[in-house]
């Protein structure tokens, strides 16, 4: 549980110590923030293929930008993320338990078929949510400066993210009180 609230952490704060450390430290040492990030998802390795993608791409990232000292391979650290997420939540749709059924069911409950049904609804808004969110941290980080990069992958993919929680919570209570109607 602890590892799990550094890795949020690690990911949450990210684009806010690229920001600030822009032009105050090298690219090259910035790039530890990512082999910090991987580290801390190791223990996920076993259990998700997004995980291993996104610990293996981190380390490609943070190896490109020490070799080149460049800025942009940090950068484009939430565009994996995004991208590996896409992959795993879109590979489960081709399996008879959806990505949001899979975590539903953690807390032990048994579903109806509509129940199902609407959870791999649910699943492909996720992965529709992955592509736009990885497209605009792709744009931001090849065309933006680093301050709207960092606004838009600290700050407002999270909030759009809450939304689409909010709105998401908000339906499934709606589809609930339909189907127990």
């Amino acid at each position: 549980m602890l590892l799990t609230g550094l890795t949020v952490l690690i990911t949450l704060l990210y684009p806010l110590a690229i920001w600030f450390g822009h032009g105050q430290v090298e690219p090259r040492y910035l790039a530890g923030l990512l082999l910090l990030a991987a580290a801390s998802r190791l223990p996920a390795l076993r259990l998700s293929g997004a995980a291993r993608w996104s610990v293996g791409g981190a380390l490609v990232l943070m190896a490109c930008a020490v070799w080149s000292n460049l800025l942009l391979p940090l950068k484009l650290y939430p565009v994996l993320v995004n991208a590996a997420l896409l992959g795993g939540f879109g590979y489960s749709l081709r399996t008879p338990m959806s990505a949001v059924e899979r975590m539903a069911r953690l807390r032990g409950e048994d579903f109806p078929p509509a129940a199902q049904r609407y959870m791999r609804g649910v699943t492909q808004v996720w992965c529709g949510f992955f592509v736009f969110n990885g497209a605009v941290a792709l744009g931001t980080a090849l065309w933006a400066s680093e301050a709207v990069w960092s606004l838009y992958t600290g700050v407002i993919s999270y909030a759009l993210m809450g939304a689409l929680f909010g709105i998401e919570f908000l339906v499934r209570m709606r589809f609930k009180r339909l189907q127990h109607a």
